[in-house]
């Protein structure tokens, strides 16, 4: 049984999670944190995470980007207890910050929890083994019209996976109408579309001569990150200090 310690469980995140949680037999949340104190049935919640007793395997965070410092700590000063950081919207410098704290103690980090994106960047890398340079890359990727950034952090990951495949050598291009000029054979082009409540939709095309392959994904409801991340938390109870993600998993 991984006993999960659930930061921000008085989100819609966090309440996403403990439905999943209820209906496995695998898990089970001991405590949450949450800044507002918000009572949740099954367990204690605390306003702090240095406040929590209860022994935990896992944390599982989907709260803010500003609470990464006291998740280390607490992590520092309970050996054996990993993280699960779900949170988006980390800077460069807390990137850097966490690829450090890895290396004494197991985290679990990606910017996409769901199993199917994930499973979509590996069969992309495959697509742009297989297929070569003679297939040029477009993505696109679809959401809802309150998303702010663009193109979205899932699009970069894929492109970033498929420039990999090709020595990092390819060029993003995300404008092309004040372009006047033939495509060029190392771009990868992103594209985005905001409307209504799109929850995310993604398509990978790779357009070669006189045949086209598109590898898409659907996103139903957030909810599905929610359960990639209970996944994640029971595949990292007793882990050893590491940078894991969803590849890890998969």
């Amino acid at each position: 049984m991984t006993r999960l310690l659930l930061c921000g469980c008085g989100g819609k995140m966090g309440a996403a999670v403990q439905n999943f949680v209820r209906q496995r037999e695998d898990c089970q949340i001991v405590a949450g944190v949450d800044l507002a104190g918000m009572p949740q049935e099954g367990f204690p919640v605390y306003t702090g995470i240095a406040e929590v007793c209860e022994p935990i395997d896992v944390i599982i965070d989907f709260s803010h980007p500003s609470a990464l410092p006291s998740i280390l700590d607490y992590g520092k000063a309970h050996p054996g207890a990993a993280a699960v950081l779900c949170t988006t919207g980390y800077t460069p410098e807390q990137t850097a910050v966490i690829h450090e704290a890895a290396k004494t103690m197991p985290l679990f980090y990606s910017r996409n929890m769901s199993l199917g994106v994930n499973l979509l960047i590996e069969l992309s890398k495959k697509a742009a083994r297989v297929l070569g340079t003679d297939f040029d890359v477009e993505i696109l990727e679809m959401h809802h019209n309150q998303k702010i950034d663009a193109p979205s952090g899932t699009a970069l990951m894929l492109a970033d996976a498929i420039n990999e495949e090709r020595e990092n050598a390819m060029k993003y291009v995300y404008d092309r109408h004040s372009q006047r000029k033939k495509r060029e054979k190392g771009e990868i082009g992103l594209h985005s579309v905001r409307g209504g409540t799109i929850v995310g939709e993604h398509q990978v095309i790779f357009s070669g001569q006189q045949e086209v392959i598109t590898l898409s994904h659907s996103a139903q409801s957030k909810e599905l990150f929610a359960s990639g991340a209970i996944n994640a938390a029971v595949f990292m109870q007793g882990k050893g200090p590491g940078l894991y993600s969803m590849p890890d998993l998969l």
